[in-house]
């Protein structure tokens, strides 16, 4: 099992480009069983979780060409169903969240799809019935079998109608998409999820030959079509590690330059890390964040301790709770973080109290934060991360922390962030990484 050793207390300087959006790349990657012809898609981040996805899709038949770093040819003229009956299948798809997204894309071109219960971050209950109950709506028939928890899904073709959703969820909403895009008739989607992800995935059907309105809003519109056909995409920048470099820059007192951000795509994340503080210039695409001695969380406007809480989109991304939550750890105030959708997220924090962080947790959902203002430096401590965000939410204390700092299991941190360690150091960093 590989760890970090990192020397903290080092302040970076320098320009970083980040890597392309994880969460995208497990969509449109899926997206390429929908067509036999070849689909290029480019900026994919070569991460664990999304490598994974990319040699389940080769050993489905999928031929994949790695023309160069994040760049890729995939072509799905010669899909292998079989491969969903056997073993080797069972094991590589549940050991992958993102293996959900291959059933639309099956049910709507081949009439069915199977999958075994997905892993992915062990951060509470992610259940998958938005998934399946936007399949049954359209026609499909559904089976699970709770020895193996095995989900099946069955039925062609499928026929448009109009669904409410239950919850906004952004991969059930993609799953429900790609299945409508091959579905018979019109089909309306309303409580659908808006993130720029999966609007990304909605402009890529429509170069593919997709009828997709309403992109952008919570109702998709989707007049299904008899096929889609092959082309190229390119993958928007990770607004997850943007996020996180921003909250890294201000614990470090580092003076960094994001490059090629899309910062139209970001929504609300620059001025949330703005409200705790931290300042950043935006130059056309750029983010620039001076290094910063102090930085002091805001109040409401009657004077009311801050709470930063996870919304959905255009509201405050879960994935960055971790990165504000620690971030908070070194400002001058008080700040109450609210995790709402995982009941799990916050339980890292105990190895930021060991730290020397002051922060009370006051249930599985909610953290205050008492900011130590650079008063008292975080100490390095051995750790291990638990998932992939608290596990960078880790390292950028250990960054900013006195002495050395270990963290174990970095396999998490490999699921979600690029070279993570090579970039870092870089700019200054003194991350070491041992296997």
């Amino acid at each position: 099992m590989a760890y970090f050793e990192i020397e903290g207390g080092h302040s970076l300087k320098g320009e970083i480009i980040p890597q392309g959006a994880k969460n995208e790349a497990l969509q449109v990657i899926c997206a390429v069983l929908l067509t036999t012809e070849p689909v290029i898609i480019r900026n994919i981040p070569e991460i664990r979780d999304v490598l994974k996805l990319i040699e389940l899709l080769q050993k489905l038949g999928v031929k994949v060409d790695r023309m160069a770093r994040g760049d890729y040819r995939f072509q799905a003229n010669e899909v292998d169903l079989e491969f969903l009956n056997g073993a080797e299948f069972k094991k590589m798809g549940a050991a992958l969240r993102g293996s959900i997204m291959i059933v639309g894309p099956l049910l709507a071109r081949f009439g069915k799809g199977y999958i075994p219960s997905p892993g992915g971050d062990k951060i509470g209950r992610r259940r998958l019935d938005t998934h399946f109950e936007g399949f049954i709506q359209l026609g499909a028939k559904f089976e699970y079998q709770a020895e193996s928890q095995f989900y099946m899904v069955s039925g062609k073709p499928l026929k448009g109608c109009s669904m409410l959703l239950d919850e906004a969820s952004v991969t059930g909403t993609a799953n429900i998409v790609m299945a409508a895009s091959l579905a018979e008739g019109k089909t309306e989607i309303y409580n659908a999820a808006c993130e720029p992800y999966l609007q990304q995935l909605c402009l890529m059907l429509n170069f593919m030959g997709a009828n997709i309105q309403g992109i952008g809003s919570n109702k998709l519109i989707i007049e299904g079509v008899k096929q889609l056909n092959g082309c190229e995409h390119r993958c928007l920048p990770d607004m997850i590690e943007i996020g996180s470099f921003i909250g890294m820059a201000a614990i470090t007192q580092s003076e960094i330059t994001l490059k090629n951000c899309r910062v139209d795509m970001l929504g609300i994340i620059p001025k949330t890390f703005q409200r705790l503080g931290i300042k950043l210039e935006i130059k056309g695409d750029d983010i620039f964040i001076p290094a910063q001695k102090n930085y002091e969380i805001d109040t409401f406007i009657d004077g009311s301790i801050l709470t930063i809480s996870d919304q959905i989109w255009p509201g405050f991304t879960p994935d960055l709770i971790s990165i504000a939550l620690v971030t908070a750890t070194q400002a001058r105030g008080t700040v109450l973080i609210h995790q709402k959708m995982f009941e799990s997220r916050l339980f890292f924090v105990d190895n930021l109290i060991d730290m020397g962080a002051q922060i009370i947790l006051c249930d599985p959902h909610r953290a205050t934060v008492i900011g130590l203002d650079k008063r008292t430096q975080l100490k390095g401590i051995t750790m291990s991360s638990p998932d992939i965000r608290a596990g960078v939410a880790l390292l950028i204390a250990a960054m900013s922390a006195k002495g050395k700092s270990t963290i174990k299991n970095i396999e998490q941190i490999d699921r979600g962030y690029e070279r993570i360690e090579e970039r870092l150091n870089a700019l200054g960093a003194k991350i070491t990484r041992f296997e």
